[in-house]
């Protein structure tokens, strides 16, 4: 009787394992992007589009934030903020902003909290200013790199990405111009996103 149960457990162990490691499914975990789009490093490219206000995106931005600390080194993260709406853009100016003053690290996580825990909709400039610089950053500086011209063809570029890699929702990962992962809970999406990478990784190796 107890090897019967020992039996029963082992095999539960098994089941579960084997479905917690599946191996990601075409059309189920990930897509394929049609067409594909030209990576813009020669690393293996990893775009996430997301936006400050989207709760799945933060949800998301822990575990990715900590799958940065272990990225491979053949990877690159790419952040690109997400424009579905005028009332959207704000945000995009305010990373490429806080970018450009190399102050994104420290405000990246006040942003996600103002928009989902703090109930704080940075949706106009004004807002925008008067929370930077609550948070250490020059009003002026921040103000100038908001509003330059360089902003508005970054604003331009994030715009057309979205439509070129066909993004419908945020947030969204796309692997080497041509892997797509969206929809997934937190932990499915770095699981996935480590099975693509290897699977970009391998196709690489192929065409050489």
């Amino acid at each position: 009787m107890k090897n019967m149960i020992k039996n029963l457990f082992v095999a539960a162990a098994l089941l579960v394992g084997s479905t917690a490691f599946a191996a990601a499914e075409l059309g189920k975990d990930y897509k394929l992007l049609n067409p594909a789009q030209s990576a813009g490093t020669n690393k293996i490219e990893v775009l996430e589009f997301f936006f400050y206000g989207c709760s799945h995106c933060f949800s998301l931005h822990p575990p990715l934030s900590e799958w940065t600390k272990a990225m491979p080194k053949d990877v690159e993260l790419i952040y690109v903020p997400t424009i579905f709406r005028d009332s959207w853009e704000p945000m995009a100016r305010t990373f490429y902003a806080l970018e450009s003053l190399g102050q994104l690290h420290q405000l990246n996580d006040p942003l996600y909290r103002a928009w989902n825990v703090d109930n704080n909709m940075l949706n106009e400039e004004a807002k925008i200013l008067d929370f930077v610089a609550l948070h250490g950053v020059d009003r002026a500086k921040f103000s100038a790199a908001y509003n330059s011209f360089s902003m508005q063809s970054k604003v331009v570029r994030a715009k057309q990405m979205i439509r070129s890699y066909g993004i419908t929702g945020t947030p969204a990962l796309v692997v080497d111009g041509k892997y797509l992962i969206t929809g997934l809970q937190p932990a499915d999406t770095i699981r996935v996103l480590n099975e693509v990478i290897a699977l970009a990784r391998k196709e690489r190796s192929a065409k050489r």
